[in-house]
């Protein structure tokens, strides 16, 4: 429909038995095609935040709506089909080989066998995993672990990817190729919601970026837009405005959940 965001979240509350309030009212819009950066320290409310739009946790507030469908109530198969996840921490089935873990991801979702074996086989070749097909997961190397686990997000043809870290712990040179992966699944009309390590994988990627900060969207926009609304020159020192920290290098902020 005309004006349909891909994500659109309204004054979404999480709040735990415990008493912790992970969220506090959190209210954002993601336009079909962009590719947002979500960025803030530990305890921010990011994860919170991805797992009640994925149905991992049910929130005490708010609404969710995935390209006009209801993530919240009763009806969310429309979005929960619509979404892809790459979590941070690997969760694979160390029983299963790579091409059984994309099969199998694929029927969860619906997928025909024929559909299933011809995108299984497209997203091995555009990860490298072809001549590990084969392999049980628990054999592959960490990088091998996030193609995986980047191309079973994929495998159902999501419109909205969710990236939870997923260049963390990996080297520089599979960083890079991860980046161009990112980019081209964005420039053929993936919407991406991507949290990061590195404040220059979010302006290298992002187009826009909001700072979540004690469960709450402090501040959002463009990193100029970002710069000028703390005051400072880069979204490095934004972000560093925002966390209260002086001494951290560019290249290795942690901002994980």
């Amino acid at each position: 429909m005309s004006g349909e965001h891909a994500l659109h979240i309204t004054d979404l509350a999480k709040r735990y038995p415990t008493g912790v309030e992970a969220l506090r009212g959190v209210s954002l819009e993601i336009a079909p095609g962009e590719l947002f950066g979500l960025l803030g320290p530990n305890g921010a409310g990011k994860s919170t935040l991805i797992h009640c739009t994925t149905g991992l946790a049910q929130p005490t507030g708010g609404s969710i709506q995935v390209f006009g469908h209801d993530a919240v109530g009763g009806r969310y198969a429309e979005a929960r089909q619509a979404v892809g996840l790459a979590p941070q921490e690997p969760n694979l089935d160390w029983f299963l080989t790579v091409e059984e873990t994309l099969d199998y991801h694929a029927g969860y979702f619906g997928m025909p066998k024929r559909e299933r074996r011809e995108r299984t086989k497209e997203l091995l070749e555009t990860f490298s995993l072809t001549e590990k097909s084969d392999e049980r997961t628990r054999t592959l190397s960490g990088g091998m672990k996030r193609r995986l686990i980047l191309a079973r997000a994929m495998m159902h043809r999501p419109r909205l990817l969710i990236l939870d870290e997923p260049t963390a712990g990996v080297d520089v040179e599979l960083r890079l190729e991860l980046w161009h992966y990112v980019q081209k699944i964005n420039q053929e009309g993936t919407t991406i919601l991507l949290t990061t390590h590195y404040l220059e994988e979010a302006e290298q990627l992002c187009d826009r970026i909001a700072f979540i900060a004690e469960g709450q969207i402090v501040a959002e926009g463009t990193s100029d837009v970002l710069a000028e609304r703390f005051g400072v020159t880069s979204l490095e020192d934004a972000y560093l405005a925002l966390v209260g920290r002086k001494e951290l290098s560019r290249s290795h902020v942690e901002v994980a959940p």
